[in-house]
């Protein structure tokens, strides 16, 4: 959390316009702290926890008298200077107006409904017909992989090699259970080789991805439980302005010259 006193224009694109002859916060040493600072100071203490009650006002005022006289008192003493802070207010500079742009440009890129509903048919045809409930045993080589379904068709049990000799340890202690998955959660080749069985097969060749060496065994499926689109609008609407900030940046990028 940060101290109270450390007030800064982290918040300055979320405060509200205010008129030019508002009254100040308060006058230090006859310097005036504008009431756009006063209500900044109320949005950094809310968003550090404190309680929205009859004293915020009173504490954002104190929290702001403090920062005029120990800002004031490092500018008399030269601190204003030290290359490290220059440097870091500088950033954080840069860092606002880059927050400013960002959402000017969102702003001006407003995200449709038929946006939203086009991101989730997208979404949805990519999850397919079927979730599927999975065990693999990973192994670093082919051979090691076929030794295990040797194994396999001797009858041991899948979820005994697994624990002995996968080497994804995070499914490992599980037998090799992956839980409930859409194809596309899998890369490619584990998931074309997973909607190929049958439930309860095991499938009879390894296969091989950028992590190893994968025998698979298929335990269920079931249909896509797909939410309706009214219980992730707001979901698939901020993925959306993710990518309009991605795509604000890449207009910039590809019109500059970058050495």
């Amino acid at each position: 959390m940060k101290h109270p006193l450390v007030l800064t224009l982290l918040l300055a694109a979320l405060a509200p316009a205010f008129a030019q002859d508002a009254k100040p916060v308060a006058s230090v040493n006859g310097r005036e702290i504008p009431a756009i600072y006063g209500e900044m100071a109320r949005q950094t203490l809310l968003s550090q926890g404190a309680p929205n009650d009859a004293n915020l006002d009173t504490r954002a005022r104190e929290a702001l008298i403090n920062q005029e006289l120990l800002s004031r008192a490092a500018i008399d003493k030269g601190l204003d200077k030290n290359p490290k802070l220059v440097a870091a207010m500088e950033m954080m500079r840069r860092e606002q107006l880059s927050k400013a742009y960002l959402e000017d440009y969102v702003k001006n890129h407003p995200i449709s409904e038929a946006e939203i509903k086009a991101e989730y048919d997208k979404a949805k045809a990519a999850a397919g017909g079927n979730e599927y409930k999975a065990r693999h045993i990973l192994v670093k080589t082919e051979a090691e992989a076929k030794a295990i379904i040797a194994q396999l068709n001797k009858k041991v049990a899948f979820d005994k090699l697994a624990k002995e000799k996968s080497i994804d340890k995070g499914s490992a202690v599980k037998g090799g259970d992956l839980g409930w998955n859409v194809p596309g959660s899998f890369v490619k080749e584990f998931g074309d080789a997973m909607q190929k069985l049958k439930k309860g097969e095991t499938a009879g060749t390894p296969v091989q991805s950028q992590f190893g060496w994968h025998v698979i065994r298929l335990d269920d499926l079931r249909p896509t439980r797909f939410p309706a689109l009214d219980e992730v609008k707001n979901e698939v609407r901020q993925q959306l302005q993710q990518k309009r900030v991605r795509d604000a940046i890449g207009e910039l990028r590809a019109k500059a010259k970058v050495e």
